[in-house]
């Protein structure tokens, strides 16, 4: 059973939170300038990150939260290059500060609240 949870987590939730961003994005473009996209779209992704960290994933050890930010992180690097970077050819290029730092926090978010979680967790006993 955890490997179906942990399945669920690393895939079912990093596809999830990649194509939320990505629909987020094609309506962005129609009202936002490109530059700007990122910018905009990066505070509501981290928020829904953190509530689906909190809320939806199940917690466990630093190893489940790095299974869980390795995978996110190549959902969204391969997805991206995919549907961003080949498909759209986007004309100024793609891989810009806000996309590192999309990748990051794609990383990076798993572990922070995992860690916030066991920290929490122990000072409650």
């Amino acid at each position: 059973m955890a490997s179906r949870s942990l399945l669920r987590d690393a895939l079912g939730w990093g596809f999830a939170l990649w194509l939320f961003g990505y629909l987020a994005g094609v309506l962005l473009f129609f009202v936002v300038p490109t530059a700007y996209i990122g910018i905009v779209l990066t505070p509501a992704a981290v928020l829904l990150t953190v509530w689906v960290l909190l809320r939806r994933v199940r917690a466990g050890e630093l190893a489940r939260d790095l299974v869980i930010a390795a995978a996110w992180t190549a959902i969204a690097v391969t997805l991206d290059y995919a549907f961003i970077v080949q498909l759209l050819r986007p004309a100024d290029g793609y891989y810009k500060p806000d996309v590192a730092l999309y990748y990051g926090l794609t990383f990076a978010l798993p572990i922070v609240v995992g860690w916030w979680r066991r920290a929490r967790g122990a000072e409650a006993r």
